[in-house]
């Protein structure tokens, strides 16, 4: 059987190498970032192909994707976060998180459709629980992910015709660099043991890929189990 090629975004960390590591055994891997001796390293160890992309230019997009040939899979995972209140944060930080977090995803799937409706694939978001719920200081951050989940759900009933599944998991507080750099926001200590392992985010997405064809799990929430 031809297996399936999956492309993840913000792939060089935490859950992005998570599940390059989970899933290299069954799929062939496109792994984005913006290059560097962390993604190169990555994809020596998972066999994978190194894509480099700068998420704030996505006029440079489809130049990148020019070589690129079949795609299965497109997981969206890059993402950036800037804490701050309304009255204190400028338009450049709103700018920057929606053109990371939601522009940037909206352009590659467009781009990226075509490749994923032959193949019958799936689109899958790597949203958050900000996505559902926003809290003081992360206003910018979560309108980002509420629009990431409005990507998801008007491309879902869009796609549908084509045989293209549409999924979006949201992770509860995971132990990644971006928490940690929550946490020194926050002004509180970093404990990785304290949050979900990037291996349990990267199990749960990689079970939302794989499952058989007549199921599509729209949505998906991974929340700390008890201590």
């Amino acid at each position: 059987m031809t297996r399936p090629v999956t492309l993840i975004t913000g792939a060089s960390g935490g859950i992005g190498s998570a599940l390059a590591r989970q899933l290299a055994p069954t799929h062939d891997l496109i792994l984005t970032g913006r290059g560097g001796a962390e993604l190169d390293a990555l994809c020596a160890e998972v066999g994978a192909t190194p894509l480099t992309l700068d998420l704030i230019r996505p006029e440079a997009f489809a130049a990148a994707l020019a070589g690129v040939g079949r795609v299965t899979n497109v997981v969206h995972n890059a993402g950036v976060v800037e804490l701050g209140r309304v009255a204190e944060q400028g338009h450049e930080v709103w700018t920057h998180t929606l053109a990371v977090n939601t522009v940037a995803p909206a352009e590659l799937t467009r781009l990226l459709l075509p490749r994923v409706r032959e193949e019958r694939g799936t689109v899958l978001f790597v949203n958050s629980g900000a996505g559902l719920r926003a809290n003081p200081e992360w206003g910018s951050y979560a309108a980002s992910k509420f629009a990431l989940k409005a990507l998801a759900d008007a491309l879902r009933d869009e796609e549908a015709g084509h045989g293209v599944r549409v999924s979006t998991v949201y992770p509860g507080r995971t132990a990644t660099p971006m928490q940690q750099k929550v946490r020194e926001q926050e002004g509180q200590g970093y404990d990785p043991a304290a949050f979900i392992d990037p291996a349990t985010v990267a199990a749960t997405i990689a079970f939302v890929l794989n499952a058989p064809r007549d199921a599509q799990l729209p949505d998906v929430s991974v929340r700390p189990g008890p201590r």
